[in-house]
């Protein structure tokens, strides 16, 4: 009976030591595509797509200079590497910090705050209110994930953002995901403690759909494991700018977030302008994301001092079947 107990708390034993404090953990064991010191658990991925005439007003490096790994343990599971520029991480930041975060969207902060425009609201009296700042820790886009249910109902959604769906299928075309459609997403808002504690997704009526994780700001210890909790998760490091893609398998394998930690570069900080290329794009008009992004050449002092202590993580889902149009 005491060896069945063990096995069962073996996911939670290793949130739990890359939770702690004291003592802090070693990171020997997590998977960094960084250092490249776990080689033999990573493939290199080969992009179904070599170019993509969108990538550059999406903030995004051409396709021929990303990086992609798979890991040998979990089938389903992608990493690429910050395919980003750095004022492409500077507009998406802005966005979820400016824009994400408002009504009409769904926010933790609902339930005992009155407040349309979060991030507005946090300069009201021009200095930051870091204890409304800090009181944000999730906003729902697209169709509203319930928390309580876990099912999405078509009565529960609002408009899902176009230059985030542009995002999502530029990504999603790379790797040869040609069906995919953003129906869904959920912003998670970390601080230093933060913590994400271990579930699966298994919410969507189409779970063949795979699964979009942007993250930006400081970095992530992520634990990916298998279907039960008795089987040991991986450690993977995720950093400002890296994509991780759960699709298959993946999808319904416990994963968790045991610790934020502080970044060891500013991916951010070194921005040049984009210029209009007159590419055709399915959900945007070019000229509005360009003239949104070299904002942020000048327009960036409040956002960078949140992302210097905090880590944004962007999920992104289909909901729907192929050949459906509502739930």
């Amino acid at each position: 009976m005491k060896r069945s107990m063990d096995s069962e708390d073996c996911f939670m034993k290793k949130f739990k030591y890359y939770k702690s404090n004291k003592p802090k953990p070693s990171l020997d064991e997590v998977i960094s595509l960084e250092t490249y010191k776990f080689a033999k658990e990573v493939e290199n991925i080969t992009f179904t797509v070599k170019h993509d005439s969108r990538t550059r007003a999406l903030g995004l490096h051409d396709i021929s200079n990303w990086k992609a790994v798979s890991l040998s343990r979990h089938p389903g599971f992608i990493i690429i590497k910050n395919p980003f520029t750095s004022l492409g991480q500077r507009y998406w930041i802005r966005k979820c910090l400016e824009e994400y975060a408002k009504k009409p969207n769904k926010r933790n902060i609902d339930i005992d705050t009155d407040v349309d425009n979060w991030w507005e609201e946090c300069f009201k009296n021009k200095e930051v209110d870091r204890k409304l700042q800090k009181k944000l820790r999730w906003a729902t886009l697209g169709y509203h994930h319930d928390w309580d249910t876990k099912v999405y109902i078509e009565d529960n959604k609002g408009v899902f953002p176009a230059e985030l769906a542009e995002l999502c299928d530029a990504i999603a075309l790379s790797l040869g995901y040609n069906k995919f459609r953003a129906e869904a997403a959920i912003v998670n808002y970390y601080h230093m403690g933060s913590t994400l504690s271990a579930h699966t997704d298994h919410s969507e009526v189409n779970l063949e759909a795979p699964l979009f994780s942007l993250s930006f700001g400081q970095s992530a210890i992520f634990l990916l494991g298998g279907h039960e909790k008795s089987i040991e998760p991986s450690a993977i490091l995720l950093s400002s700018g890296d994509i991780a893609i759960m699709s298959k398998d993946a999808r319904l394998c416990y994963h968790a977030v045991p610790k934020i930690l502080p970044s060891s570069k500013q991916p951010w900080n070194d921005p040049t302008s984009v210029e209009k290329t007159d590419e055709n794009f399915k959900y945007i008009k070019e000229d509005e994301i360009i003239d949104s992004m070299n904002r942020n050449l000048k327009e960036w002092t409040k956002f960078q001092a949140y992302v210097e202590e905090s880590r944004i993580n962007v999920n992104v889902r289909q909901v729907l079947n192929e050949n459906q149009i509502c739930l």
